[in-house]
């Protein structure tokens, strides 16, 4: 007799960093059939960039849950979803090289999620961040993650933990980076990067808002905080 085919499992997971690179943290939540919240995990990086928490995020799911069992992965990374949906057969194909030549990023974590999706059902979704009515487990990872990178201490569902606060933006590592007199951005070139006072709230490619009034740089997304400009995307 064969058995059923074990029921897809709804997540999400998600990184953060205080300052990119700063105190990090990341964290991961599964859902029951309801989307709410039965199982996660959170942990300290001590410093790092986000796209290191982000990755990280990832494999301490894949990690986490059994091999056979269908998934649905949320996340707002869309350096993360990409680097292991999109740039990775290109990556391995160019011996672990960008198309420019350079040596891939985060290589060996990269490589460990290449490893942990073989021959697993897996759908990537992707859920913007910090939204009002937003993707519900997406939020409870980004807050885990956001206080695992300020306390820098494990915590989870198997360990007791209560829920993770809201509100990471007005953390006093934020609060103290929105405070701190911007840093000048650089373009490829190593020019300076031209910066301004934002006119509205915004959300930078990293995930955290800026406020109006709050200096911010170009980047190849949009405009952003000036210190996440040279690390917003991989060279693919």
């Amino acid at each position: 007799m064969i058995g059923a085919m074990p029921e897809r499992v709804v997540a999400a997971c998600d990184g953060a960093s205080k300052g990119n690179p700063g105190p990090a943290g990341w964290a991961w939540v599964v859902a029951d059939g309801d989307e709410i919240p039965t199982r996660w995990e959170a942990g300290a990086l001590g410093t790092a960039t986000n796209n290191v928490a982000e990755l990280t995020a990832l494999e301490r799911l894949l990690t986490a849950i059994a091999p056979d069992v269908p998934l649905e992965i949320r996340m707002d990374s869309q350096y993360a979803m990409k680097a292991v949906t999109t740039w990775l057969p290109g990556w391995k194909r160019k011996g672990w090289k960008t198309a420019s030549g350079k040596p891939v990023a985060n290589q060996e974590l990269v490589a460990r999620i290449d490893e942990l999706l073989a021959g697993r059902s897996v759908e990537f979704r992707y859920v913007p961040a910090h939204q009002v009515d937003g993707d519900r487990l997406n939020d409870f990872a980004d807050r885990a993650a956001s206080q695992a990178a300020i306390v820098q201490e494990p915590a989870g569902s198997d360990l007791g933990s209560p829920q993770p606060p809201a509100a990471p933006d007005t953390a006093p590592a934020a609060t103290a980076r929105r405070r701190a007199p911007a840093k000048t951005a650089r373009q490829d070139g190593g020019g300076p990067a031209r910066t301004i006072k934002a006119k509205f709230p915004g959300r930078c490619l990293c995930g955290r808002s800026y406020a109006a009034g709050e200096p911010i740089a170009k980047n190849g997304s949009g405009w952003g905080h000036p210190e996440c400009r040279t690390t917003e995307t991989a060279d693919a």
